[in-house]
């Protein structure tokens, strides 16, 4: 991530007093249908080209500046907390600037009523609050996560690492944040909800398209959506990581934006909403017919042997490329090909070229006899 310079601003800095926006560039992903945007690039340039107080909600989870040669325990080993060089520590003063800029440029961005969800462990978390101070924010709660199941610490000098901070504050003291407070009771089954959540981490599940080192759980973030936020709403994640805001944002219904600098997080994030997007059902019709020479049915399973090798011969392999549309989401176009090249070549010269393409899918069938 490109921090930003060390000015000294004052001690409150007011929304109206940040550079005026630049240019918004065009976004690597975009889907109108579903209200759903993804930028690349440093999240300082992009919220500064975004419009002033446009965005309904926001969460972030920036950087922890853990990643200085530290380690800890994953399925009983020994591992590197190293996450690469966006999370590398460079100072205290310099860290704490680096807060300042982005939460200043996310203060920007949010409507008078508008709020923030900031996670972090003690690293960070404590800098987050003071420069939401120092700029004017108002503090809200902060939710204590807990980790039924967190790895061990394995110095055995500090109690063991079981929690993540997540502050919640609205844009400033004049703010009326929303807070969905009889759903939150119906979900804790008709009892307040208190501010320590203890949620799973990410299951296998979600991570079945790659892993990132800071993934927050599907249910953590779809809890802070429905809290705070009403379906159309804006929702932004200026540190997109492995893509949860925009899987979360989709099934509860907000629209939402996200920034990713690294290229790497921004393909997982890509695979992991599009298999949220495609949902298509490929029917494969069947012709029944007989070979039995008997005419009545007979029960032959005494004299089928199963258990020795299976030898059975391919009589035909296809694979086909279906083209799913923009506007319209099902199949607009399928054609057998070799390689997706080809098939793009005969979408290309057909009667549906015209039609704007989210998706390709692949699949390839083999039938053999037994």
């Amino acid at each position: 991530m490109t921090r930003a310079a060390n000015p000294s601003p004052p001690a409150t800095e007011s929304v109206s007093s940040l550079p005026a926006p630049a240019r918004l560039g065009e976004p690597v992903f975009h889907d109108p249908r579903h209200h759903i945007k993804i930028y690349q690039g440093d999240c300082l340039e992009i919220l500064a080209a975004l419009p002033e107080s446009c965005v309904d909600l926001i969460f972030a989870d920036p950087p922890y500046f853990l990643s200085n040669g530290g380690i800890t325990c994953h399925a009983g080993k020994m591992v590197s907390v190293n996450k690469g060089a966006w999370d590398r520590s460079r100072g205290a003063a310099e860290n704490h600037e680096f807060n300042r800029a982005w939460l200043a440029a996310c203060q920007r961005v949010l409507k008078p009523d508008g709020s923030i969800w900031v996670s972090g462990t003690s690293h960070v978390i404590h800098s987050v609050g003071f420069a939401m101070q120092q700029l004017g924010f108002k503090l809200l709660n902060d939710i204590s996560w807990v980790k039924p199941n967190p790895p061990p610490n394995l110095s055995c000098r500090y109690f063991t690492h079981a929690t993540e901070t997540i502050i919640w504050a609205a844009r400033d003291k004049k703010s009326r944040h929303k807070f969905n407070y009889k759903l939150m009771k119906q979900m804790n089954a008709g009892r307040q909800m208190k501010s320590v959540w203890e949620i799973l981490p990410p299951a296998s599940e979600e991570k079945r398209f790659g892993k990132h080192p800071a993934q927050k759980p599907l249910a953590l973030i779809e809890r802070i959506l429905l809290a705070s936020s009403n379906e159309g709403d804006l929702v932004l994640d200026p540190f997109l990581g492995s893509g949860t805001v925009l899987v979360a944002a989709l099934r509860v219904h907000r629209r939402v934006m996200g920034c990713e600098l690294e290229l790497e997080s921004l393909s997982l994030s890509l695979r992991r909403i599009c298999s949220e997007l495609v949902q298509v059902d490929i029917s494969v019709s069947s012709v029944q017919f007989s070979l039995d020479l008997f005419p009545d049915p007979m029960d032959r399973s005494n004299n089928t042997n199963m258990s020795g090798p299976i030898s059975a011969k391919l009589v035909r392999r296809e694979r086909n490329y279906y083209f799913i549309g923009s506007s319209r989401r099902e199949v607009i176009y399928s054609a057998p090909a070799e390689s997706l090249e080809e098939a793009w070549r005969k979408f290309t010269s057909s009667s549906r070229s015209t039609a704007e393409v989210l998706f390709v899918i692949k699949t390839e069938t083999e039938i053999y006899l037994a």
